[in-house]
């Protein structure tokens, strides 16, 4: 399991399923109940968070291993890597500031061994994950679900269930 001062909750399922569909939705939900969150997304491609043409995009690219761009607003990180395949959970955890959150949201990393919400969507074809995954603590689908399981099963529509499930059930906050 991993290893994290703040509770953290992946929501894993097969492409096309709604993912970032569904967290667009939940995040204010959990805002709205005063939660700091954080939140990290595995992406399986070579991306860029900055376009062509900006500085902070020409000078990664020009060698910089790390490139911190800052506003009075915001500001962001890239770290050029070394390594090949998949990055770590762990690793991405550890470089959060997780003294200023209250809950860290994962999108992907299905494989990694820590508590996640199951989306499953049988129009995408895909087989369930909670079979094979002893830390699947709840299924969030959009159809009947006729698979023996005590798991909890939540409709993946209705976000206001699933922001009661993680507020409730997962986080134990009352009210």
């Amino acid at each position: 399991m991993l290893d994290c001062k703040i509770p953290v909750l992946g929501f894993a399922a097969y492409s096309g399923t709604g993912k970032t569909t569904l967290l667009k939705q939940l995040l204010p939900l959990l805002r709205g109940r005063g939660l700091r969150i954080g939140m990290i997304k595995h992406a399986h491609h070579n991306f860029d968070i900055d376009t062509p043409g900006k500085d902070s995009y020409e000078l990664r690219k020009a060698g910089a291993n790390e490139m911190l761009i800052a506003s009075g607003k915001r500001w962001a990180l890239m770290v050029e890597t070394e390594q090949e395949g998949d990055p770590v959970l762990q690793e991405m955890l550890e470089r959060l500031d997780q003294d200023n959150l209250d809950l860290v949201l994962v999108e992907g990393f299905k494989h990694e061994e820590f508590s996640k919400i199951e989306l499953h969507r049988p129009s995408v074809g895909k087989p369930l994950i909670f079979p094979e995954d002893p830390n699947v603590i709840a299924i969030a689908t959009d159809a009947e679900f006729s698979q023996a399981t005590e798991l909890p099963i939540l409709d993946i529509n209705d976000i206001a269930a699933v922001a009661e499930f993680v507020t409730k059930e997962f986080l134990g906050l009352k009210g």
